[in-house]
């Protein structure tokens, strides 16, 4: 198997509220129409789906995956190429309506980050400083 990720799908209680926050409030890119039941966003490497979370449920018919919004232990995470972009990145989430969870700070681990939660509280890290990022968008690893 390829050590790669190519979808995260995240349940979402209400899809156009959703898109509204990472189309309109983020600027991430999609070819979203309302009604399509699922949205996908570009980014450098990975898409973005949003998806009704009760569907989400259902792709385990026998009742047993029962999904929570924000409630799995997750952080997403957004490396920023500069320090300063961390705080754009912040207040650009809370314009959008995201609850700041963390202001952006040094580090432990010699960067900057802060966190904020989406509409369905999902955890988004906005950091600065562990890895470089190459032109392509996406991380070097050491």
């Amino acid at each position: 198997m390829d050590p790669r990720i190519s979808l995260i799908t995240l349940g979402v209680r209400e899809l156009e509220r959703s898109v509204r926050f990472y189309r309109d409030g983020l600027g991430w890119p999609t070819s979203y129409e309302p009604g399509q039941g699922v949205a996908f966003f570009k980014s450098w490497g990975t898409v973005l789906a949003l998806y009704p979370i009760d569907k989400l449920a259902e792709e385990i018919p026998d009742g047993s995956y029962q999904p929570q919004p924000g409630g799995c232990g997750i952080t997403l995470a957004h490396n920023c190429r500069e320090k300063s972009e961390v705080d754009q990145v912040l207040d650009m989430a809370r314009k959008a309506g995201a609850t700041i969870r963390k202001d952006a700070s040094d580090t432990f681990w010699g960067g900057y980050s802060g966190y904020f939660c989406d509409p369905d509280a999902y955890l988004w890290e906005v950091a600065y400083g562990a890895f470089p990022i190459g032109e392509d968008g996406h991380l070097i690893l050491p």
